[in-house]
């Protein structure tokens, strides 16, 4: 699943930490979903995409199976 975090924090000047606990996961946590390691649970994108005022969408996407 691809997704836009990285893109997003860099727009509201934020690091990993602070993302992560806005949203109550360890940093490491933001990490591995921004080097696509680690897929989210629903909770937690959408968690993420509130945050950020986003639809789900537009930060996360569906990559096409082969």
């Amino acid at each position: 699943m691809k997704n836009t975090i990285r893109v997003e924090r860099a727009i509201k000047d934020i690091t990993q930490a602070t993302l992560a606990e806005a949203v109550q996961v360890s940093r490491q946590t933001i990490n591995a979903i921004e080097a696509n390691k680690y897929v989210p649970s629903t909770v937690l994108a959408l968690k993420i995409a509130r945050y950020f005022e986003k639809p789900l969408e537009s930060i996360f996407e569906l990559e096409a199976e082969d």
